[in-house]
């Protein structure tokens, strides 16, 4: 009979360190994503108002169910708000770490550039630099071996949406030049 106690332990030698100190608490950023909420309640529910929410004689108007649906995520927001203002645990609890929030950010920052980019050199020039970059800062692999799989899938993604299926994608520049 197997022995069920055992515990299998794997060390992540890339995992962040257990002592980082913590950025914010659980407490914080449900009042913070509670308050937004709320904004986003009252912007939608004072524009669904200036819509109509009353009836005329076809029924509701436009604004009506959108309105109490706005009217809901304001109470749920504001709930939110007390019970993480009421909560002794949440402002005990580390949200995230510093640790934490590099490695979030080692993958935030370079996407949120890739949106961008793309606006500017097209999606093939964004998607070879995005690979390139995640393999080699991110994954620490070889200078070569980066370019080579960012050109090949970049290249495999051109003939696959603009050649075979000729999907229009976001162009820049270098396919302005080879006259895609």
């Amino acid at each position: 009979m197997p022995d069920t106690d055992l515990e299998i332990v794997v060390d992540d030698p890339t995992a962040p360190e257990a002592n980082s100190p913590a950025v914010t608490s659980n407490r914080t950023v449900n009042i913070v994503v509670s308050l937004a909420l709320l904004a986003v309640a009252v912007t939608l529910g004072y524009d669904n108002w200036r819509t109509g929410i009353g009836w005329d004689e076809t029924g509701p108007q436009a604004g009506y169910f959108p309105f109490y649906l706005s009217v809901i995520l304001g109470a749920a927001s504001l709930y939110g708000v007390g019970a993480a203002l009421a909560s002794r645990e949440q402002a005990l609890e580390a949200f995230v770490t510093r640790a934490q929030l590099r490695r979030v950010m080692a993958v935030f920052v370079p996407t949120s550039l890739f949106c961008l980019v793309t606006e500017y050199l097209g999606l093939y020039v964004a998607s070879f630099l995005l690979i390139g970059g995640f393999m080699r800062f991110v994954g620490r692999i070889a200078w070569w071996k980066s370019l080579l799989t960012a050109l090949l899938f970049t290249a495999i993604m051109f003939v696959t949406f603009d050649v075979v299926f000729d999907v229009i994608m976001p162009k820049g520049p270098l396919e302005a030049a080879f006259g895609h």
